[in-house]
């Protein structure tokens, strides 16, 4: 099957056509209504069972198959990001302030294009197939409320796979990885609490911006001291907020920051860790603090038996010079809420064609080399049509 799947022009050009309005008019996670609009109508038009509002702005259209199998899904994410793209083309966004900086319309685009070939061929088609169009994965954890809304009991889904442009890697590469791929992402919320007073007296005051600056270095002894060196984490403060102007010590200082580890034990002795240090630098200064350490995303770690399924069914389509080993990366997908549930792959699509798509993701000059999206199309197709029978 994989062999025998071509993308036609004509699809192509719609796919295409698709990513360049989603990227014209982005929309925010939990507000991607205009997006699922257009999703919902497009999977209803191709004859799919349509679900909306699953996850609040969720979508999932399923079609089954003629023949056993099991149930499969295939996920993109809808949402932008809260930025204003500087690049100037013709299907720049016209929403300011608001972008598809990490390429989520073209994840879109891929999975409406792949309904499309898969409706064509539906005779063909074993088991079930749910395509999950989901929300808010920039942090808001879209794939967790899809969740809690029931979305694996309700559709009964046995394995789930999902693909990531990634302007990092060369146009229609396909990359996979066993394990940890993506690292587990928390934050964390600080205000140190001193007394403020005149900047020329700081003896009669406990500065809380002083002993903020303290943690802010001190806090690296977790990274460095605390945590095995083979063992990858990362804990930045992402910014930090005192005072109001040139000679007054403030009150208070807050600070917020990411937490990163591809671990799971070493994920959950970090909060101990770094209070630990915020405590010290307060007893040290004479300030107090409240701390809190919010539980974002686990790790992503692709279950072994469907990357080397998924592996070689990419060979089978593409050929073995386009299909990789991607290394890991310390950003956080909430992909991994899926891969907690069911066996799952998350792979990614090479997406930089020369320098205009080679930016990074979030940069505010973002694009992809649309060159990639057909390949995109003919894997989510393979996946389609091979895994509801053929995958462990």
């Amino acid at each position: 099957m994989p062999g025998t799947i071509a993308v036609p022009d004509r699809l192509i050009d719609d796919v295409v056509l698709i990513r360049r309005d989603l990227h014209m008019h982005p929309e925010l996670g939990f507000a991607e209504h205009r997006t699922a609009g257009i999703v919902a109508d497009r999977l209803r038009a191709l004859g799919y069972d349509v679900h909306e509002g699953i996850g609040r702005t969720g979508v999932v259209g399923v079609m089954r198959g003629t023949r056993p199998g099991r149930t499969i899904m295939l996920r993109a994410d809808m949402d932008a990001l809260p930025m204003t793209e500087e690049r100037e083309h013709t299907y720049r966004s016209q929403a300011e302030g608001r972008m598809h900086a990490c390429g989520h319309d073209g994840h879109v685009a891929m999975l409406l294009g792949a309904a499309s070939l898969i409706a064509d061929r539906k005779d063909e088609l074993a088991g079930t197939v749910c395509l999950v169009f989901q929300p808010a994965e920039e942090g808001l954890a879209g794939a967790r409320a899809m969740i809690e809304d029931g979305l694996f009991e309700r559709f009964s889904i046995e394995r789930a796979y999902g693909l990531h442009l990634a302007s990092k890697y060369p146009t229609g590469v396909l990359g996979f990885r066993e394990g940890p791929m993506y690292a587990s992402s928390d934050s964390i919320e600080i205000e140190v609490k001193g007394v403020g007073g005149h900047g020329s007296a700081p003896h009669d005051t406990i500065d809380p911006i002083y002993t903020a600056a303290n943690f802010v270095t001190s806090v690296q002894s977790v990274v460095s001291r605390m945590i095995d060196p083979l063992e990858p984490a990362v804990v930045t403060v992402g910014a930090i907020h005192g005072g109001t102007t040139h000679n007054v010590i403030p009150r208070t200082c807050s600070m917020l920051g990411t937490v990163r580890a591809f671990n799971t034990n070493v994920r959950e002795q970090m909060p101990e860790r770094i209070e630990r240090v915020l405590r010290s630098c307060c007893d040290a200064s004479g300030a107090s603090y409240d701390f809190r350490y919010l539980w974002r995303y686990p790790v992503t770690s692709n279950d072994p038996a469907q990357t080397q399924y998924a592996r070689a069914l990419a060979i089978e389509l593409v050929g073995d010079a386009r299909t990789i080993e991607v290394s890991r990366l310390m950003g956080a997908e909430d992909f991994s809420f899926y891969a907690e549930r069911v066996p799952a792959c998350f792979y990614t699509l090479g997406s930089g064609g020369g320098p205009d798509t080679s930016h990074p993701h979030h940069s505010s000059f973002f694009d992809i080399d649309e060159r990639a999206l057909p390949t995109g199309v003919a894997m989510m197709t393979a996946l389609a049509f091979d895994a509801p029978c053929n995958a462990p």
